[in-house]
């Protein structure tokens, strides 16, 4: 189906990005812009699939992300874990027959938690494949709703999502912290303090209070706020996904400014990490799942 070429499109919430891949499986072009699922109306993603057909070519579509969920152009039903391109291939949803599929999401479920991804299943495995994170361990995903994964013999056995990407940018645009959130978060002394304090896995919403008071009280500098306060969750989120795997190495995969600061957060907890470019894992698994669907 896919074997002379076709438009690879990571569909995300807030924006997506297409891929024009060769029969070789390399892309020679690219189109991102900023409309993303909830910016789409119902019934007009096949103009918006036209419309990224018209910057690439002529050629069939396949989508992962949200574009798949109950938002989306149409529903692709989650595949419960263990994860592998197979499965996922035989899970491909085809919204315009022989035109444009669409993958499936990932969903874990045992007797203490329920969790679902779509999207990050895509990189994860292109990153297994890609040779930079072992068929066997841990994966960090960053992002609005990062995840803690565990690869067993190159298949995704289960996954932890955490908000924290969320919750910061809930704090960001409303409540008492706002106004001191909006500076760029960097890895400085006041990250790795937020982490530190993160680490401890204390009561959250006192942690974060005392980040006001500590400013008003002249412990802190207004001006270290954000990146105290972004250590702080992403210490904690951290310290919850570590517990998956208790020793050994964390591949971290995603956009490089998340990357960064999950990786520096993981070296104050003592733990080695190699950060993967999230776009080039993401070619990788679209390819391989391009080969298997029928």
């Amino acid at each position: 189906m896919f074997e002379a070429g076709f438009i690879a499109v990571d569909w995300g919430t807030t924006n997506r990005r297409g891929y024009r891949v060769g029969p070789d499986g390399r892309h020679d072009a690219e189109y991102e812009d900023e409309r993303g699922v909830l910016s789409v109306d119902p019934g007009d993603f096949p103009a918006a699939a036209a419309e990224l057909r018209s910057r690439l070519g002529d050629l069939p579509m396949l989508l992962a992300g949200m574009v798949g969920s109950n938002r989306g152009w149409v529903e692709a039903p989650y595949v419960p874990c263990p994860g592998s391109y197979d499965a996922l291939a035989a899970g491909v949803i085809w919204a315009e027959p022989g035109r444009s599929a669409i993958v499936p999401g990932l969903s874990f479920l045992n007797d203490d938690r329920a969790d679902v991804m779509r999207g990050e299943e895509v990189q994860l495995l292109g990153a297994v494949t890609s040779g930079v994170l072992p068929a066997d361990g841990l994966a960090c995903h960053p992002g609005t709703h990062n995840k803690w994964v565990s690869l067993t013999a190159g298949a995704i056995r289960s996954f932890r999502t955490v908000m924290t990407g969320e919750l910061f940018n809930l704090l960001k645009s409303k409540g008492i912290l706002a106004d001191w959130l909006q500076r760029p978060v960097v890895v400085s002394d006041a990250f790795r303090a937020g982490v530190r304090q993160g680490l401890k896995g204390q009561a959250m919403g006192a942690d974060l209070f005392a980040v006001r008071a500590r400013v008003l009280l002249g412990q802190a500098k207004e001006e270290d706020a954000a990146s105290f306060t972004s250590g702080l969750l992403i210490g904690s989120d951290v310290c919850a996904g570590l517990a998956e795997a208790s020793t050994g190495p964390v591949t971290v995969i995603g956009r490089p400014e998340l990357t960064t600061l999950y990786a520096a957060a993981m070296e104050e907890a003592g733990r080695e990490t190699h950060e993967v470019d999230g776009e080039d894992a993401f070619l990788a698994g679209i390819v391989e799942i391009a080969r298997r669907v029928k």
